[in-house]
């Protein structure tokens, strides 16, 4: 199977399988080399990290066009891609999904708020009419060449509606071509129990780690019938607290050593980067 046709196999088989997002091509490399199936391409993680910025529509479909290319080149994992609102529009959602499905992605993410969006577990959202998304979704499911190529269908309408209007729109954009659903920023464990029974299509569900979310096991999860556990900024959180831990003991100690508690060797650093593949290739061609 190619990358398209295993992530849609993962999500049919509802097992929990966890996604971790990653946020550039390094992060995307120790995702795939500690052994997890697939990879989400982060739109907060990308903002954040790249920008400085709140995940508030900071990032562009150029940027994550490049990321999403520079991770596909990385690693061989399936790349669920984070298109937030699509960029626009009905014509905006089809034009971003032919550059991401040129750029790598295997599935394409879309959500449903007015733009500029915001994280979902930021206050503050409001989402578009459902006529709207449904006229994105059936324009992206036109735009994608691959017939494989999946598309994700996010809505946050619980934070605005309830979670009654948010299962019921989920429904509609199942019946509009989405392949995978997503309720983002449920609040309670009965909501995150009862829509793999009110849904028949695949669903992710997203665990933000101090969201609005109940942290939940991928193994409750999967008993539950998830297809996708996501951990969008687990990677993200993990680094800037591991950046925190070694330049604190930079700045009070004036030095850090080879510390594996603190930082990555060096040959690690080099693995991670496939340098001894690079050395073979320049002897090669020398």
């Amino acid at each position: 199977m190619n990358t398209k046709q295993q992530l849609k196999a993962l999500a049919q088989a509802r097992r929990g399988v966890i996604v971790p997002g990653a946020f550039n091509a390094l992060s995307a490399r120790v995702v795939a080399d500690l052994g997890f199936e697939a990879l989400y391409v982060t739109g907060a993680g990308v903002t954040n990290m790249w920008f400085g910025l709140p995940d508030q529509a900071f990032m562009g479909l150029t940027d994550i066009a490049d990321h999403t290319a520079r991770i596909r080149d990385a690693v061989e994992l399936p790349l669920i891609v984070d298109a937030d609102t699509g960029f626009g529009n009905a014509l905006n959602t089809y034009h971003a999904v032919r550059v991401l499905e040129r750029a790598g992605a295997d599935c394409i993410q879309l959500e449903d708020q007015v733009s500029p969006k915001r994280c979902g577990h930021f206050n503050g959202k409001e989402v578009i009419a459902t006529c709207e998304m449904l006229g994105k979704i059936k324009a992206a499911v036109d735009a994608r060449r691959d017939p494989d190529t999946l598309i994700l269908a996010r809505t946050d309408a619980c934070a605005t509606q309830g979670f009654e209007a948010a299962v019921e729109r989920a429904q509609r954009f199942q019946e509009a071509g989405a392949d995978i659903l997503f309720v983002e920023a449920v609040t309670t464990l009965d909501e995150i129990r009862a829509l793999p029974q009110r849904l028949a299509a695949p669903q992710l569900m997203n665990m933000v780690i101090g969201g609005k979310t109940p942290i939940t096991s991928a193994e409750e999860l999967a008993a539950l019938g998830y297809g996708l556990v996501l951990y969008a900024n687990a990677a993200l959180q993990g680094a800037v607290a591991g950046m925190q831990k070694a330049l604190t003991v930079l700045r009070d100690n004036r030095r850090i050593d080879e510390d594996p508690a603190l930082v990555a060797p060096f040959a690690e650093r080099q693995r991670l980067v496939h340098k001894a593949e690079w050395d073979a290739l320049e002897t090669k061609y020398t």
